[in-house]
């Protein structure tokens, strides 16, 4: 819509409304006046550089937030775009000339791709306690699905506040450009209030399962708003913070069925978490020597971090590997399975499979989230059920 129209003899500046952040003119004047990689413009500083780039009163412009203002008071002509009703009335007390634009509401399908669905296969950790306790009871089943349930809604409300908060960004990256925020589907005043309405259900249905998996559920949700604000921007941090996040999970579902965590269980889940959070980082970094780029977008690293990072991924994959088979060699596993000869097949599944996600990252064909890329590679779902077979084949056998 903002793309295709132009002011004639004059400036028209597109606004983060249109998600482009550009200014034009009817010849081949181009001006960055909107938020884009490197540049982010704002309110008195966006006017004065239209101003300076068209004169005052030389460009019409294109917005949706009340922090527009003084650059609709400089433009000729003011365009607003979803803009709140007080912003609106805001624009027409100016005195000039103004238009007052709305899009057609977002489909249902834009605001399900906002809660990113396909990120809450992450959440069936939750029941990973229950069945390596192997106790299955109708209780704990009904537990772990409502704590699968309270995690997804906090984990999908902290997906759009991330998205909320990386805009610029997101707009400029070639995959997360598409997002429904970031591609103006959804208003960011709707973002905001989806946000919250999935937060308070969440906490909720967290409440109803008990005051421990509530607090756990509080600290995921304060852990990971730090990670979306700052710690996502510290070296190394974040791959530790994204290892804890995801064992986070695990606890999450023992304290729903009230049932202990081994210190097997986090070991493992620390050291494979951490691996799997080093190939998104050396993906990212992939991606980005293919793109030219010396750093990754929004994040602290250096393409010539890549070999290190690749280190990191591998070392951690296989200490994970490591304590998988310590753990099959120990006392505890005679107790619990029939045939714990069968698990070594699961080390030597692990060890192919942490190997060739590496692989993969290194070649480039690996998708920024490695567990989403699990989800759909068949190669990984094959290794999942492998797994699990030889896992039930040891208690049954």
């Amino acid at each position: 819509m903002a793309g295709g129209r132009r002011a004639h003899g004059a400036g028209f500046c597109l606004g983060s409304a249109a998600g482009l952040g550009d200014c034009r003119s009817s010849g081949p004047v181009r001006c960055g006046a909107g938020s884009a990689e490197g540049l982010n413009l704002k309110g008195a500083d966006k006017a004065e550089f239209c101003t300076r780039s068209f004169g005052t009163g030389g460009f019409h412009y294109m917005g949706d937030a009340a922090a527009d203002l003084p650059v609709w008071q400089a433009a000729a002509r003011a365009i607003t775009v979803n803009a709140a009703p007080a912003t609106r009335a805001a624009v027409d007390r100016l005195g000039g000339e103004a238009e007052h634009l709305a899009t057609v509401p977002a489909p249902g399908r834009a605001y399900l791709r906002a809660l990113r669905p396909h990120q809450w296969m992450k959440n069936l950790l939750v029941f990973v306690p229950m069945f390596t306790a192997h106790q299955m009871s109708p209780p704990n089943v009904l537990a772990s699905l409502a704590a699968f349930v309270a995690f997804s809604l906090v984990a999908s409300s902290v997906y759009v506040l991330n998205d909320l908060l990386d805009l610029s960004a997101d707009r400029s990256h070639p995959r997360k450009r598409a997002r429904p925020l970031a591609a103006g589907a959804i208003p960011i005043a709707q973002g905001t209030g989806m946000a919250a309405g999935l937060l308070v259900a969440g906490l909720a249905i967290s409440a109803l399962l008990g005051q421990q998996f509530l607090v756990v559920m509080l600290g995921y949700f304060a852990l990971t708003t730090g990670y979306s604000l700052y710690l996502k921007r510290r070296l190394v941090v974040d791959i530790c913070v994204l290892a804890v996040l995801y064992t986070i999970r695990i606890l999450a579902g023992g304290a729903a069925t009230d049932l202990p965590i081994s210190v097997w269980l986090l070991a493992f889940s620390i050291f494979l978490f951490f691996s799997l959070a080093a190939v998104k980082r050396q993906a990212e970094l992939v991606d980005g020597i293919a793109s030219g780029k010396v750093t990754a977008q929004g994040r602290g690293y250096h393409v010539d971090d890549l070999p290190l990072v690749e280190s990191m991924a591998t070392s951690a994959g296989y200490v994970a590997v490591l304590v998988m088979a310590l753990y099959v060699n120990s006392a505890t596993v005679s107790q619990i399975y029939t045939a714990p000869h069968m698990l070594w097949g699961i080390c030597l599944v692990l060890l192919y499979w942490i190997s060739r996600m590496v692989m993969v990252a290194h070649r480039g064909k690996m998708h920024d989230d490695p567990v989403v890329f699990a989800i759909k590679d068949p190669v990984s779902r094959s290794c999942v059920i492998l797994m699990a077979a030889l896992g039930i084949a040891g208690t049954v056998l």
